[in-house]
This record gives C-alpha cells, sequence and structure tokens, in this order.
C-alpha cells in the first residue's frame, strides 16, 4: 500500500476510536472534527464542526479528547462507535436510536490522582500519553462541588504528607522541624456525590497521631463531607461519617459502601434505566446478573415483577439485600461470582426477562448460558461496544435478534462509550 498524499489538503471525513480525525487516504489528525481540513503541514483549517475547546486544560489532560467536536458531530461520533461495534459482528441491529449525551457539569463520581514534591500538591488527571498530572483548576465535566473542594482537599494533602514526613524523621531519631514539607508522596482521590454529600476517599497515604485525625476530621466538618475514608494500604479507615451514606436508586435509599460502583452520571443512569424498564418493565420474574447495588433491580421491581439480583461483590450484595428489606421492595439479592458460577441455562429458563451489566471484559460465560436458555427479553447494558459486540454475536448465533440499540455518552467529551441493547427470542 503507497503512503497517503500530503501534499495536497484533506478533508476530515470522521473520528477514529481513539478521537483522532481520519481523511479519506488514512491520514490522522488529533483535535479535528469532520469538516476540518488537514493541510499539507500537519496543522488543521478549523471546519463547520470544530468548536472552541470550553476548558482550558484541553489538549494537555488526558481526560477529554473531543472538546473540539459541536454537539451534532460528537453525537454521530457516539451513535457511530456502537453502530461500527454492531456492524463488526454482523448483528444486524434492527434499530439503533440517536445517542443520549450527558451534560456539561453532571460527572458525579471521579477518580483523579495527587502527587507532591518539596511541599506543592497537584490534584488532577495524567496529561495524555505521559505520567505527568495536570493540575486541575477547572473541569467542566465533574459536577462544581468537586471541582469547588480542589483548593482545600490539596491544603489538606499537604498537612497529611508533612505528618507523614515527620513521622518518618522522627522514628529515625531526627527532629523534624516546623512546617516541614512533605517530600514525595503520591495518592489516589476518589469523589462521589451522594445523598448526604460528598463521599471522599483517599488511599495511599499514612497518618500518625491524634493531631492529623483532628485536622481531617476539621476539614470534613467544614466542608459537610458524608463521608472521609483514608486507605493506608489495609483497606479504608472510617474517619468521619456522620451519618450512614446512601444513593438513590429509582427511589430506594442504597446504603454505598466506599469505592462502590455508581453509574458516572444521573442523567445517564436514567437513560439506562429507562431502556431497561421500557423493555422488561411488567415482566412477572426478571434476574439482574451483575447487579451490583441494585440499579437496574430496584427499577424493575414492582407492580407484579419480583427480581433476583446475582453480584459478586460481597458489600455491594449486602447493600443491595439491605436496602430491599429495609423498603421492601421484592428484590431477591443472590451473593454469586458470575465469572466462576454463571446462571445455568436451566436456572435461567425461570425468567421472562434478563438485564446484564458486567464490567468492560463483558460476560463470555454467562453470555454462552443465556444463548442456550429460553429467556424471551434479554437487555445487555455495557461500557464497552467491542466486547458487548463479542457477546452479543452469541446471542444472535443462539437464535435471537438484536431489535434496538441504545448509545449513551455519559464520559462527555470523551471517546468512553456505553449502551443498552434489547435482544429477543421470536
Amino acid at each position: 500500500m503507497s503512503a497517503p498524499d500530503t501534499s495536497q489538503p484533506e478533508e476530515i471525513l470522521r473520528i477514529a476510536a481513539k478521537g483522532d480525525g481520519v481523511t479519506a487516504s488514512g491520514r490522522y489528525a488529533w483535535g479535528a472534527a469532520p469538516g476540518d481540513l488537514l493541510l499539507p503541514d500537519g496543522t488543521l483549517q478549523p471546519g463547520p464542526h470544530h468548536v472552541a475547546p470550553v476548558c482550558r486544560h484541553f489538549g494537555r489532560c488526558g481526560g477529554c479528547q473531543l472538546q473540539q467536536l459541536d454537539e451534532e458531530s460528537l453525537a454521530a461520533f457516539v451513535e457511530a462507535r456502537v453502530a461500527n461495534a454492531s456492524a463488526s459482528q454482523e448483528l444486524g441491529a434492527e434499530r439503533i436510536t440517536p445517542p443520549h449525551l450527558s451534560p456539561p457539569g453532571s460527572r458525579r463520581r471521579a477518580a483523579l490522582r495527587a502527587e507532591s514534591s518539596s511541599g506543592r500538591v497537584v490534584i488532577g488527571y495524567r496529561e495524555a500519553g505521559s505520567h505527568r498530572l495536570v493540575e486541575l483548576a477547572e473541569c467542566p465535566v465533574l459536577v462544581p462541588e468537586f471541582v469547588a473542594l480542589l483548593p482545600d482537599l490539596r491544603k489538606l494533602l499537604i498537612r497529611i504528607g508533612q505528618s507523614a514526613a515527620a513521622g518518618a524523621k522522627g522514628r529515625k531519631g531526627r527532629a523534624p522541624g516546623k512546617g516541614s514539607a512533605p517530600g514525595k508522596m503520591a495518592a489516589d482521590v476518589e469523589l462521589t456525590l451522594t445523598e448526604q454529600g460528598i463521599d471522599l476517599g483517599i488511599k495511599g497515604l499514612t497518618t500518625e497521631g491524634l493531631a492529623i485525625t483532628e485536622v481531617m476530621l476539621d476539614f470534613a466538618r467544614l466542608h459537610g463531607l458524608a463521608r472521609l475514608t483514608l486507605d493506608q494500604g489495609y483497606g479504608p479507615d472510617m474517619i468521619w461519617e456522620p451519618e450512614p451514606v446512601t444513593v438513590n436508586l429509582s427511589g430506594v435509599s442504597v446504603p454505598l459502601p466506599p469505592g462502590s460502583f455508581l453509574q458516572a452520571t444521573r442523567d445517564g443512569e436514567d437513560a439506562l434505566v429507562g431502556a431497561a424498564r421500557e423493555w422488561l418493565g411488567g415482566l412477572p420474574a426478571i434476574a439482574d446478573l451483575f447487579a451490583g447495588l441494585g440499579t437496574f433491580a430496584f427499577a424493575l421491581a414492582g407492580e407484579g415483577s419480583k427480581v433476583l439480583a446475582a453480584e459478586a461483590a460481597r458489600d455491594a450484595h449486602l447493600a443491595c439485600k439491605t436496602a430491599a428489606a429495609v423498603q421492601q421492595r421484592p428484590v431477591h439479592a443472590l451473593h454469586r461470582d458470575l465469572f466462576r458460577n454463571p446462571l445455568l441455562a436451566d436456572e435461567l429458563n425461570r425468567f421472562a426477562g434478563v438485564v446484564l451489566d458486567p464490567p468492560r471484559a463483558g460476560a463470555r460465560d454467562q453470555v454462552e448460558r443465556l444463548a442456550d436458555s429460553t429467556v424471551g427479553r434479554i437487555v445487555y447494558i455495557s461500557c464497552n461496544p467491542s466486547s458487548w459486540a463479542r457477546d452479543a454475536a452469541l446471542l444472535i448465533a443462539g437464535g435471537y435478534r438484536l431489535a434496538e440499540v441504545r448509545p449513551v455518552g455519559q464520559f462527555r467529551w470523551s471517546t468512553h462509550v456505553e449502551l443498552a441493547s434489547l435482544f429477543l427470542r421470536d
């Protein structure tokens, strides 16, 4: 194959899976939008779908790849990711709906990195293709409450680092000076917006003594945190939790164990749950596989429907079980590892419908059992179109048809795409 001709301007025709613009000859350009011209010198001449990025960090921060796209081309990218995955396995999707896009400022769950050197702390995301951190001065993706917390959180991490450094020097027999810098420090920071406020988890730092604990308590109290946990290598320790932390799942307050999975945005969750309700609502017996906290189970239970919620993570399973008992919902929580011990076809045949929302790698073994079952309706929720298409091909081979697919762009301006899909056995 000959090399593409770079002597003439070429139009960007589409956006590839990793976010680069592609021309008809196969040239790639980062930061491009459909309709841009890729000039011979490698620069871009913006076209009608190219807009100014809304964040000052775009281009350095690895969190977003697509802020240059207008709403029309961003929606087209999300839809194309799903359509291309379906076509690659010849799934024969009967309908692919226009995508749902989460709005700016709606991300209610974030995993950030914090690092320090010589007393300065940086909190943010990695640079694209690098281990360097971009210090977040703003983030149009996250809920405003997270961004507002960052300046004081940096100060708290400095105090924790100073405490750890002082303890280490003390153990070596050297008296640290007042206000000692923490030296090298690194931590993972998890933020989740709950019914009680911000749940803050810090992992990778160590503390010693009552004084630093009081500093953390004062921080949590001042900022009205729902919870503050510190994981020093042995699991999260509770520093502050004035009342049990919960999240609202279809009107049910469900306990939220530290670090538990939650859909990234509330409106994205509503789009996925709405699809499951539309397709499975009212069926007498439904199985929710990889149920987590019960995001789909609580949405589907009631009005004549009973739901089996199967989940391997014990803390999530117990949270779902507790909420179902307290709220008296017809949800039976089952603790079962569906990777090692998937539900068999005979077990599945008792259900009129199944919803599954597996991790990014998919659920090949469980899907093989579903393909052998007589379940009439299967709703497959996925955060990875590629693994979904692979699993979907097994269902098609087993006699199901792909009736509908709904793309969902919860992770706005990123290449991460989710979907809800309906498979029917006629």
